[in-house]
């Protein structure tokens, strides 16, 4: 009876984790590096985790909204794979430093040309991107994420205020309130866009050299663990005092 108790009382934690970490926690998210303030130029960096163990990811799109267009994108070189950047016609002109802008990038695509992102790792794909928006506080992206098994997933599911996260979740980047240090407001010229081009391109390296992660991935990973531990210690708990008090009708 006694060895039945605790061999009960192990199965419950044990399931417990099981029911914890069975889902996949991670998901493809955005974030900027440093701070993505309205009205400037910022690095955001797609966080692409491969949650298969029989399958690489070999390919990202990731569509970017329509009621906030973006007239600048510009995808840092990345190793083993291809960016192709698609651009569409806009229904209303937007007026950047003074011109008028007729087209936006409506998609941009990364496509493996080598292993891609295999069982066990992640990959960032960061973006130069600007003018953010001036009058919205995040901006959503739905990205697709296709394996070399030719499964799909569609992280496109929009979190809605009050509700439970979706299961597959856009990405969305929050936006900072303007500063004086972000070119948005005022005019910008050619040497400018390549001095946000090099200042990005070094963020990322410093970044990726230091092994941090600037998004909030870690942060949800770290409490579900512990989340985790918390499971495991009261049912251990309860194991004891099973057994303890088995003993103590015992005597």
């Amino acid at each position: 009876m006694k060895a039945s108790r605790l061999a009960a009382a192990a199965a419950v934690a044990g399931s417990a984790v099981l029911v914890l970490s069975g889902p996949a926690f991670a998901h493809v998210s955005v974030s900027p590096e440093g701070t993505a303030a309205k009205g400037g130029y910022a690095t955001v960096d797609f966080k692409v985790p491969n949650e298969r163990d029989n399958a690489s990811t070999t390919k990202l799109e990731v569509a970017f909204p329509t009621d906030h267009p973006l007239a600048s994108v510009m995808p840092e070189p990345i190793p083993g794979w291809t960016a192709q950047v698609t651009k569409a016609k806009l229904a209303k002109p937007l007026t950047v430093h003074g011109q008028q802008i007729s087209e936006a990038v409506s998609k941009v695509t990364w496509t493996a040309s080598g292993k891609g992102i295999e069982p066990g790792y992640f990959q960032k794909f960061p973006l130069s991107v600007g003018p953010l928006p001036e009058d919205a506080d995040e901006l959503v992206f739905k990205a697709i994420q296709t394996y070399s098994n030719k499964e799909v997933v569609r992280w496109i599911e929009v979190q809605q205020d009050g509700q439970e996260e979706p299961e597959n979740p856009a990405p969305v980047l929050q936006l900072s309130a303007a500063s004086d240090d972000h070119h948005g407001g005022g005019a910008k010229g050619a040497s400018d866009d390549s001095d946000d081009a090099d200042d990005a391109k070094t963020a990322h390296t410093g970044a990726e050299a230091s092994g941090t992660d600037s998004d909030d991935g870690g942060t949800d990973t770290t409490a579900r663990v512990l989340g985790v531990a918390g499971i495991v210690v009261g049912a251990a708990g309860v194991a004891y005092s099973v057994f303890a008090g088995r003993r103590r009708s015992d005597a």
